[in-house]
């Protein structure tokens, strides 16, 4: 039986079908998820995309932590659904505190687009288990408020747990705190991150890398021995 995956689209998300593009090549079955709708439609994982969703007014990620969808997806990761959050997804994981701390505006106060080399902290997660802890990938990053942040018990609370999942090698694109660049709750199975790895799953498109497949065939294998 085919995994299914869904992927939710809110009022200005961008990547929605880049990362349905990157779940197919991983070879499961992406399924388009509104954000008005409250049923998963008998997903096995969800996947909240990259974006501007409602303009990012307030706070990015602000007003869809609010939307009907993320009802039923707050109250089913706590369950134990792999949830992943991809740039704007991470951010509204942050206001569903579903992840602990906030994202605010890079520290020069420019969007920025780039290359970025990573450097996996936690291949142990349901979404990383392809990777190698200590292995250093690129993965594209494009954001404007990408610069995390949290009180320092919170940061001893996720280094110590090992819960930094990602970290920025060589430059801090934006400002964050210890250099996180992704993190995850305490069971492994919600992940966000800044950077986009539905954009670095085949050769030819995106960065011409396949370093952020492993995050599509990771959930798959997850699903499959689960």
């Amino acid at each position: 039986m085919t995994a299914r995956i869904g992927v939710v689209t809110f009022p200005g998300s961008l990547d929605d079908r880049d990362t349905q593009r990157a779940i197919r090549l991983a070879g499961a079955e992406p399924v388009a998820l509104w954000h008005k709708d409250k049923d998963l439609h008998q997903v096995d994982a969800v996947v909240l995309p990259g974006g501007f969703s409602y303009g990012d007014y307030l706070r990015a990620g602000a007003i869809s932590r609010f939307s009907p969808v993320m009802e039923t997806v707050i109250e089913q990761a706590k369950a134990g659904l792999p949830v992943l959050g991809i740039c704007n997804g991470f951010q509204i994981l942050t206001e569903a505190h579903l992840l602990p701390g906030g994202m605010l505006g890079n520290d020069h106060l420019h969007f920025i687009c780039r290359d970025q080399k990573l450097r996996v902290e936690n291949a142990d997660t349901a979404w990383t288990a392809d990777y190698e802890s200590g292995q250093e990938i690129h993965i594209p990053l494009k954001n404007m408020d990408g610069r995390y942040v949290a009180d320092q018990y919170t940061l001893d609370k996720l280094e110590a747990e090992g819960r930094v999942v990602f970290r920025y090698l060589d430059f801090n694109p934006n400002g964050s705190l210890n250099d996180i660049a992704g993190i995850t709750n305490e069971a492994g199975n919600v992940v966000g991150l800044m950077p986009h790895p539905e954009h670095a799953v085949e050769p030819l498109i995106g960065s011409g890398r396949t370093d952020g497949l492993p995050f599509f065939t990771s959930i798959l294998k997850k699903l499959v021995n689960a």
